[in-house]
């Protein structure tokens, strides 16, 4: 006889890409500890980066009268405010589960990095593109070029400081699940390091494409290639916002972990002495670098059903207690169901 679900776990963890056995720090503590502390190390840096850069920008962008400039500055100020709405994200998302959310608050890390990537979207490249058009229209020398260059090499400095942590903080989680690093970002359950991480990556692109459009307008006089550059750092920021927005999308709509996590979480059920089966499995993202597990499992030695009542209930508590696992739900097999292999 079927039982229906209705007992879960509620233990928030993060997973590491594996659930064969608890993972620690050097340290002793949970991953999960380690996986948040580090990503907010990572907004913290970028925050302090980008607020720098954007009064730097700013201040060039009103001396200079480059458009490529003022796009800049457009795109620092909307990271900058990407980055508050992406603290208050680890924030809200870390808080414990209770009555009304027992499998936690995990999903609120994707509303608010939603709000970021609509951000620079509208701010970051609609300013960009918009003054770059008027550019074209209304065409401005510029002026001071020499400040121009020092803020943008300054700037790439500051940028590229806070890209290195991005890149070391997912390079270190993407080898941990033996995963191409590109692959990684996309795929990672933790919005805050793919914002990150894409926010300076198109930062130091738009840099190099400012800098060019000014360069071109030192050389030429004309204020066209300058103009395009302001529109060239509009679509790029447009393009990673478009990005963002719609992995965040993914997973506040609900999306399930990628196969080779439901290949380690049938096998880590295996491994049980209680389970003889898997044949069900759905392992559910709910918070960054934390799953629900549903699955239907046969159980050693066929006990009765009110034996395998308690059975099912001290396996869910295992599973929950696994490093990422947030809640585990497990109901009894159908006879005919064919059984899952890891």
């Amino acid at each position: 006889m079927r039982r229906r679900p209705g007992r879960a776990g509620a233990r928030a963890l993060c997973y590491s890409g594996s659930m064969t056995s608890p993972v620690t720090t050097p340290v002793g503590r949970p991953a999960a500890a380690d996986g948040h502390a580090e990503s907010t190390l990572t907004v913290v840096v970028a925050f302090a980066a980008n607020a720098l850069i954007a009064v730097a920008k700013t201040v060039a962008a009103v001396l200079t009268g480059a458009a490529s400039m003022l796009a800049e500055a457009a795109h620092s100020c909307a990271d900058t405010g990407n980055e508050v709405f992406l603290l208050v994200a680890q924030r809200r998302s870390a808080r414990a589960p209770d009555r009304t959310h027992p499998l936690g608050y995990g999903r609120e890390v994707y509303v608010w990095s939603l709000f970021a990537a609509i951000g620079l979207f509208a701010v970051g490249a609609g300013v960009s593109i918009t003054h770059g058009i008027q550019e074209l229209v209304h065409p401005e020398p510029a002026s001071s070029y020499v400040v121009a260059y020092v803020v943008l090499g300054v700037s790439f400095l500051l940028e590229g400081t806070s890209f290195l942590q991005a890149w070391r903080q997912a390079r270190t989680a993407a080898a941990r699940r033996d995963m191409d690093l590109w692959d990684h970002v996309l795929a990672t359950s933790d919005p805050t390091v793919r914002a990150v991480f894409f926010e300076d990556a198109a930062a130091l692109i738009g840099i190099v494409i400012a800098g060019t459009g000014i360069a071109l307008h030192q050389v030429t006089g004309s204020p066209v290639p300058d103009a395009i550059g302001s529109i060239l750092v509009g679509v790029l920021l447009a393009v990673v916002a478009v990005l963002l927005i719609d992995r965040n999308r993914r997973f506040l709509v609900g999306e399930t972990a990628d196969p080779a996590l439901e290949g380690a979480a049938v096998r880590a059920l295996l491994a049980m002495p209680e389970v003889a089966r898997v044949t069900q499995i759905r392992l559910e993202v709910v918070g960054a670098r934390q799953l629900f597990l549903i699955a239907a499992v046969d159980l050693a030695g066929n006990p009765a059903e009110d034996q395998a009542s308690h059975v099912l209930a001290a396996v869910e508590r295992q599973v929950a207690a696994r490093p990422g696992i947030v809640g585990a739900v497990l109901s009894l097999s159908e006879p005919e169901e064919p059984a899952l292999t890891a």
